[in-house]
């Protein structure tokens, strides 16, 4: 048995591969890290920004955010494009390029601190609220592709987790402050989960953000009720209860039914679909490198 074949196999615990699972050249990079951005991450996207959110000066940096062009209730679609090529370039991107995007969210990260009037303190280049935003990125990565695939093997997860790093690299975390690996980060992660707060305007921001209520009626109609569903099926529980939103088992048993679903449907889709958007957002990403414009 060859070592990628090695790597695919440690992959998936319940689930099959897609069918074109060897296609493309592995290089030294793993499978699961090659991989590990796809269509279906998407679907978490918001439970992922309900987590980080879930510290209470991250979420008050936010909702106070006086950087209105990246403010996700104004401009939906340019936060949308900025936060996901921010993901895809510090997981695809060379040294050259995440540094690149490193400088480019300084550039707005500036702006956001607390001032005299806030009644939390922030300031968006703390390193460790930088680590804990980097920290959930991680956890979603990993619980979206174990929706996916089912539980991955243990080679799998050190791989995923040791290139994950980059999410904090890629802002101001130092990789020391990485913690050392999985057993260290779930212990980490365990005293964090005892740091969750929600105050009033962080919760209704939030709570705007699960139901899409900052979008135009049509498009609120229409989208609003799925978002809810499948930002808190992919929230934790300790999330989930600090929200303040019902979920019941009911509800549980029909978000592993949309797993399952989607996990089929993974299985068939072509390569270049499962990378979507995410290899167009680092192409876009890589165009304004090259041509000089800015990114945020």
């Amino acid at each position: 048995m060859t070592a990628g074949a090695a790597d695919r196999l440690d992959l998936p615990g319940g689930r099959p591969l897609p069918a074109d699972e060897s296609a493309g050249a592995a290089g030294d990079t793993p499978y699961v890290v090659r991989n590990a951005l796809h269509w279906f991450a998407l679907s978490a996207a918001s439970a992922n920004v309900v987590m980080q959110l879930s510290r209470l000066p991250v979420g008050r940096g936010v909702a106070e955010s006086k950087v209105e062009s990246g403010r996700i209730d104004k401009h939906p679609i340019k936060r949308g494009r900025t936060t996901l090529s921010y993901v895809a370039v510090a997981w695809h991107g060379t040294d050259e390029e995440r540094e690149w995007m490193r400088k480019e969210v300084n550039r707005s990260h500036r702006f956001v601190r607390s001032d005299a009037s806030s009644p939390v303190k922030y300031n968006a280049f703390d390193r460790e609220l930088q680590l804990w935003v980097a920290a959930c990125l991680y956890k979603g990565t990993e619980d979206v592709l174990q929706a996916l695939y089912g539980p991955l093997g243990d080679k799998a997860l050190d791989d995923l987790y040791t290139h994950a790093a980059r999410f904090g690299t890629t802002l101001q975390v130092p990789a020391d402050l990485w913690p050392a690996d999985r057993e260290a980060f779930a212990e980490y992660w365990k005293e964090e989960l005892g740091k969750l707060e929600m105050d009033r305007v962080t919760r209704a921001y939030l709570q705007a953000l699960t139901d899409l209520s900052f979008l135009p009626a049509p498009a609120r109609w229409t989208l609003g009720r799925f978002s809810r569903f499948v930002t808190l099926g992919f929230l934790p529980p300790e999330f989930r209860e600090e929200l303040g939103l019902p979920w019941s088992e009911r509800d549980q048993a029909r978000f592993a039914h949309f797993t399952r679903r989607a996990a089929r449907i993974n299985r068939v889709m072509p390569r270049r679909m499962r990378a979507f958007p995410w290899n167009l957002y680092l192409r876009d990403a890589r165009r304004r490198l090259d041509t000089g414009r800015p990114f945020v």
